[in-house]
């Protein structure tokens, strides 16, 4: 039983900053890719960003320079940092891990960037 929980959503302003985490357990395992989706109402669910587990980081254009994917001296966890939100980041963002064909998303946490 592998379960991904992701924290940290919330209200912000614009120009604010939030930090999201996302916490795997229930596996004996270390992800090869954990990653951060999200998805606004009426659109489909975008890769915003992963992190592999030679520490290798990819980015939406979108995000990129605003955002930054990491993982802390532990197995299993990834963060992103938020900084520089924009009312457009408004969404439900996802966190998702994978090991070779296995793949588990997480809850999903709210975003909401006020102008």
């Amino acid at each position: 039983q592998v379960q991904l929980v992701a924290s940290g959503g919330g209200l912000v302003q614009a120009g604010g900053s939030l930090r999201l985490s996302c916490a795997a357990s229930g596996s004996i395992f270390s992800f090869n890719t954990m990653g951060w989706y999200r998805q606004a109402p009426g659109k489909q669910r975008e890769l915003l960003a992963t992190i592999t587990s030679g520490v290798t980081t990819n980015y939406a254009d979108s995000v990129k320079g605003r955002f930054t994917i990491s993982r802390p001296n532990a197995r299993n966890l990834v963060y992103l940092q938020m900084n520089s939100l924009k009312p457009e980041d408004t969404a439900v963002y996802y966190c998702n891990a994978k090991l070779s064909l296995l793949e588990y998303w997480g809850q999903g946490t709210q975003v909401t960037v006020s102008s």
